[in-house]
């Protein structure tokens, strides 16, 4: 074999190595994991339900590339195998399907949102976790320490707002979840400095199934975090229950995009920063 032609697949077998170290293979049932990939510059090679993941995530944007595997609970399978990914990577939430998700491929369960854990220190384990797993070890030292810049540099600029909040996201239009300890919304209000009005308890995610009276007669600045449900808007308009919230009445009800309240990092930095313009904005 000429020299040249021996250099070439060196050089070629160099550069694919590095693109493959680069840029492991990973499949992703998960929204979370899903988010934290694209964050750190590695999305996945497939992720189940992406469609719905910009519905309720919003940010960052999955990349048209990454190829829907269809059902969280019950993905593709055939697709699947026949993407041949290196990894699936999966939350506690689908722990069931790793039988079947290990014929394919090594599976690798990465949690958050474990009870007795303290959720924020637990995100960085996961930021770090992730990192390893899609070779992007320092990329997860940066997305940490830019996360945590900015959600101080939001906290020391915030006005305070003279109630404490009331974060819900509607069921149906007389169901909401309710946030407060142990879930991503109470991690951005402590960061921020901000106080929780729910007082109540939660469950492992953070937040707690209420009917909407259980709502009324707190002293709270209410935030509705979307999507709502189809038709809970017009129900909301002839509902009296509704009418008796807290700034119902009088129009100063703050409304937020989809932020993932189960995500991570990614999630946490874009709650903390539609929070707080909407804190803004209200306080002008």
């Amino acid at each position: 074999m000429p020299l040249f032609a021996l250099r070439f697949l060196l050089l070629f077998a160099l550069l694919l190595s590095t693109i493959t170290q680069a840029s492991p293979r990973l499949a992703s049932l998960d929204w979370t994991l899903g988010e934290t990939l694209v964050a750190l510059g590695a999305p996945p090679l497939a992720m189940a339900q992406v469609d719905d993941y910009h519905a309720w995530v919003g940010e960052p944007q999955m990349p048209d590339s990454v190829i829907d595997l269809g059902l969280r609970t019950q993905p593709n399978q055939e697709l699947l195998a026949a993407l041949a990914p290196e990894r699936i990577l999966i939350s506690q939430m689908f722990t069931n399907l790793t039988p079947r998700l290990s014929r394919i491929a090594p599976v690798e369960l990465v949690q958050l949102y474990t009870p007795g854990t303290d959720t924020w220190t637990q995100m960085l384990e996961l930021t770090r976790e992730v990192g390893r797993l899609a070779g992007r070890d320092q990329a997860a030292e940066q997305l940490i320490s830019s996360t945590q810049a900015r959600i101080d540099s939001l906290a020391g600029q915030l006005s305070r707002p003279q109630r404490p909040l009331l974060i819900i996201q509607f069921m149906d239009a007389r169901h909401v979840r309710v946030f407060g300890p142990n879930g991503l919304y109470q991690v951005v209000l402590d960061q921020l400095g901000l106080d929780n009005a729910w007082t109540g308890g939660t469950n492992a995610w953070g937040f707690a199934l209420v009917s909407i009276d259980a709502l009324v007669g707190l002293d709270a600045q209410l935030v509705v975090v979307e999507p709502k449900p189809a038709g809970v808007e017009r129900e909301l308009a002839s509902s009296a229950l509704w009418q008796h919230l807290p700034g119902v009445a009088d129009n100063q009800v703050i409304t937020l995009p989809p932020v993932w309240s189960f995500g991570a990092l990614p999630s946490c930095q874009r709650f903390a920063e539609l929070l707080s313009a909407a804190l803004e904005q209200a306080h002008d």
